[in-house]
């Protein structure tokens, strides 16, 4: 374990604890007596009357910004052909000025306005005594790893460049624990990217006084808003201000690393690509949480309830927030690099260094390449130097049981166990001192509360199991980035392994180990961020470990599990298979949900030809969950988790890559998008049923190889019969349905299907 951390938050005092001793804390942070003061802050100079201003007006007369508004306005007046040549300027000159006003509006809501530094002092120590309350173990960070990034950060102000932290996102607090980490180090606060669905009442505006600039979730078409926010970029990296965005976009709801979002880091990228601004410096960040405040709501959410609008009464009641027992956040800095050093080094591997800087920025191919290897360098750097928490560590071993429960003295060995294989994969645990592994087990216990219940009732040990296997599997998700290459070859494996017999009958040649495997990497390629080596040296790789493990041999050309691995219970292998059978099931789900979209013999006797349905996406989306909670309660799906809406999301994602399934979506966003099933892939009928047969059912059955057979789950032609009418009994319920002829692309307008829609009342499912 680590022996370096430190606690941002330590020193803090109560009132009801000590009473003078906190009212001479708060009056230091009033008088900024110290550190509290923040002057001698490393970076650009933030806080002086005047900044706000100042920013304002570098951002307005940005040329790229003043360029386009001009574009703008040219392109409507050419559309007023009917005006003389005067009449057009003038016309001109009037656009330009809306536009400006336009810009103006949107200028003053989005940049972040740092002050008065006595907001700052005194937002900090309210803000600690919260965290500290409901974080009560405290907010740590690595000593050396601080210490590098202020050597970083003094070495960036003197070539006036900015720091870009680019942290994970899993709550709200991310923004908080960055800023007072920021302010007790001394370091100039970053500009912090936020989605204007956090501005509401009170809250917003203390946001924006502390570093929050204002952001739309999507900018649709607005070339405007566009170009304003690329000069508000410009301005911050050319300016050398320290920046802060996250690089999944939205908070993840499931625990682990989400797919990199190229919004806001594709306007980074551009500053720097174009030469705009020198340099700016790049900071993985990883936060890590005993228990995240938000979770039941997410899995509220994950169930396919709407996402409840912020407010500032739910931000100050939050039961989690009061409730004292949420442990302790750990942030983590990867080493800073260059990005102006990364973008040379990926030209220079292109083509043998033949594609110049030039050529990059006139190539949007090359910018794309460059764009998306950044993206997943920084999450692979993000789980480089995550910690792994100890409720994570209970979490993963409660969901990797093949029993119902476990005894303490077990719970407590087999967190060991875990530790000993987290560090063999080159992951830290994050430092508990001197306390013992039982000691760090009964913190998380004491953490989780309730999703873990205990039985003590006339047994000879307390015996833990999990209470809420849905919120647990968030916790479990925030170790699997260590272990994906081996789960994926242990699940390959697994299509052997189910069939019983013996060591010889289970044996897999390794061409279909590997086949197998290439299928799974593409299947989950949505979901797991892989190592920048090849297939071929990651299964390598994977497989030597799992033999220095003994948890497979090679017997010939083939490879299969060793007596050592029986002989233990398959501890380690059935430890693999358990991380991502859930996966597994939600990727089966979403492919059997496929046959809802197959036209009935009524639907294609008065299209008088083959055709495709087409169904709105949010609509297909929430029957692809009733029927998934549906297969579970009739024990069909071995994993509640697998009915989740990001993990349906992506796998429909992964079908759509494929050509499986076939999108439209309008440009303007303002028709909701629609799917079908490519022509290709259709099923056919017999006597009105589904047939279990086509390239849908072989790729349904292939997918079906992977997943855990156990008691509540057998495969069968009887279950998979059923599964089908189900599955098309799901599909005659979506309403609107239009079918569209083969002969017509299978492709009909969307807002064709919006009027369909006001005309067809939708059926309860």
């Amino acid at each position: 374990m680590e022996s370096t951390t430190r606690e941002i938050t330590k020193g803090f005092t109560h009132f009801r604890d000590a009473p003078f001793s906190f009212l001479q804390d708060f009056s230091k942070h009033l008088a900024g007596s110290s550190w509290r003061a923040y002057d001698q802050y490393i970076g650009k100079e933030i806080y002086y009357h005047g900044f706000t201003e100042d920013v304002r007006s570098a951002v307005l007369s940005n040329p790229l910004l003043v360029r386009k508004v001009q574009e703008l306005a040219a392109r409507k007046v050419a559309d007023e052909s009917w005006l003389s040549p005067a009449q057009a300027a003038a016309r001109r000159a009037q656009i330009e000025g809306w536009l400006a006003t336009v810009v103006r509006q949107q200028a003053d809501a989005m940049i972040c306005k740092f002050e008065h530094k006595s907001v700052l002092r005194t937002a900090y120590y309210l803000v600690n005594q919260v965290l500290a309350r409901a974080y009560n173990h405290g907010l740590h960070v690595n000593s050396q790893e601080v210490a590098r990034l202020k050597e970083v950060a003094a070495e960036a102000a003197r070539r006036g460049q900015s720091l870009i932290f680019l942290p994970c996102h899993r709550s709200h607090i991310d923004y908080v624990c960055m800023q007072m980490i920021c302010f007790r180090l001394g370091i100039s606060l970053p500009t912090v990217v936020a989605g204007d669905n956090l501005n509401f009442a009170v809250i917003g505006r203390a946001l924006n006084n502390l570093g929050a600039m204002w952001m739309r979730r999507s900018l649709g078409d607005d070339q405007l808003y566009a170009a304003l926010l690329q000069a508000y970029v410009d301005t911050l990296l050319r300016g050398g201000f320290n920046f802060e965005c996250f690089i999944e976009g939205g908070r993840s709801r499931l625990g682990k690393l989400l797919p990199p979002k190229y919004g806001i880091l594709k306007f980074i990228f551009d500053t720097v690509l174009s030469g705009r601004a020198a340099d700016a410096w790049i900071v993985p960040v990883s936060t890590q949480y005993d228990r995240v405040i938000e979770t039941e709501s997410y899995v509220s959410e994950l169930l396919g309830s709407e996402k409840k609008k912020e407010n500032l009464r739910d931000f100050l009641t939050a039961r989690e927030v009061v409730s004292l027992r949420m442990g302790r956040v750990d942030v983590r800095f990867h080493e800073p690099w260059s990005l102006r050093g990364f973008i040379d080094g990926q030209l220079a591997a292109a083509d043998g260094g033949a594609v110049s800087i030039e050529a990059a920025r006139a190539s949007p191919d090359v910018r794309t390449k460059v764009l998306r290897s950044l993206g997943y360098r920084v999450l692979a750097d993000i789980n480089k130097v995550s910690v792994v928490m100890p409720t994570a560590l209970v979490g993963t071993v409660l969901l990797t049981l093949r029993g119902r429960g476990i005894g303490r003295g077990d719970l407590v060995r087999r967190v060991e166990w875990l530790c000993d294989r987290i560090r063999e994969r080159g992951g830290r645990v994050a430092d508990f001192g001197a306390l013992t592994t039982a000691g760090v087990v009964d913190k998380a216990l004491d953490v989780l509360g309730k999703l873990v219940a205990v039985d003590r009732t006339a047994l000879l040990e307390d015996t833990f199991f999990p209470a809420d296997r849905f919120q647990l599997s968030f916790y479990r998700n925030m170790v699997i980035h260590l272990f994906v290459p081996e789960a994926l070859v242990s699940l390959a494996l697994y299509a052997r392994v189910k069939l019983g017999g013996d060591a010889a009958g289970q044996a897999m040649p390794l061409t279909e180990l590997y086949s197998k495997v290439v299928f799974l990497s593409k299947l989950f390629s949505g979901e797991f961020v892989y190592g920048v080596a090849g297939m071929a040296d990651n299964l390598r790789e994977s497989l030597q470990l799992l033999m220095r493990q003994r948890v497979v041999r090679f017997a010939g050309d083939s490879v299969e599990l060793t007596s050592t691995e029986r002989a233990r219970g398959r501890e380690f292998y059935d430890f693999y298979c358990f991380l991502i059978w859930p996966f597994c099931d939600g990727y089966w789900l979403a492919a059997v949900a496929l046959f809802a979209l197959t036209p009935t013999t009524t639907e294609l006797a008065e299209a008088s030809a083959d055709g495709t349905v087409w169904v709105e996406e949010k609509t297909f989306q929430s029957v692809a969950q009733v029927l998934g909670r549906t297969l579970y309660a009739q024990g069909e799906l071995a994993y509640f988790e697998a009915v989740n809406r990001e993990t349906l999301k992506c796998a429909f994602q992964e079908f759509e890559a494929e050509g499986i399934l076939v999108a439209r979506r309008s440009k303007s966003g303002r028709s909701p998008a629609i799917v079908s099933l490519d022509p290709a892939w259709l099923p056919t009928r017999q006597n009105d049923r589904i047939r279990a047969d086509g390239r849908l059912w072989d790729y349904v059955e292939r997918i079906s190889m992977f997943r855990r057979e156990g008691k509540t789950r057998r495969d069968s032609a009887e279950i998979n019969f059923r599964v089908l009418d189900m599955a098309d009994d799901a599909g005659r319920r979506m309403v609107p349905r239009k079918v569209e002829t083969v002969e017509r692309a299978g492709r009909p307008d969307a807002d064709a299907l919006v009027q369909l829609s006001r005309q067809t009342k939708p059926a309860k499912l």
